[in-house]
């Protein structure tokens, strides 16, 4: 189990840049794959973007590609979520977790941090 910590959401205007991250605890960071789901007010929660192990393959939702890039630093145990030319429509809470491998279903997912929140003004 790795207990996750997110932080570095906020209040931007669209076409703004925000970065949340996600902190883990444990020294078994780099074993596990890390997402980024967000879950708008009346809405199932949805994939955002994945990085596995290593770094070396990341997958992103269509609605963020191009706008957005995930990383992380296994020698701080964070993840990273850069995101760039934000629209209203990215408001959200935004959620890291971590799981045993890559992928893009909440139910993959049993380690969830508390979530940040994200909101993009019109």
């Amino acid at each position: 189990q790795v207990q996750l910590v997110e932080s570095g959401g906020g209040l931007v205007q669209a076409g703004g840049s925000l970065r949340p991250s996600c902190a883990a605890s444990g020294r078994t960071f780099s074993s596990y794959a890390m997402v980024w789901f967000r879950q708008a007010p009346g809405k199932e929660r949805e994939f955002v973007a994945v990085i596995s192990r290593s770094g070396a393959n990341t997958y992103y939702a269509d609605s963020v590609k191009g706008r957005s890039t995930i990383s992380r630093d296994n020698a701080k145990n964070t993840v990273y979520l850069q995101m760039n030319s934000l629209k209203p429509e990215d408001t959200a809470v935004y959620y890291c977790a971590a799981g045993r491998v890559v992928a893009t279903t909440v139910k993959t997912y049993d380690d969830w941090g508390q979530g940040t929140q994200v909101t993009v003004s019109s």
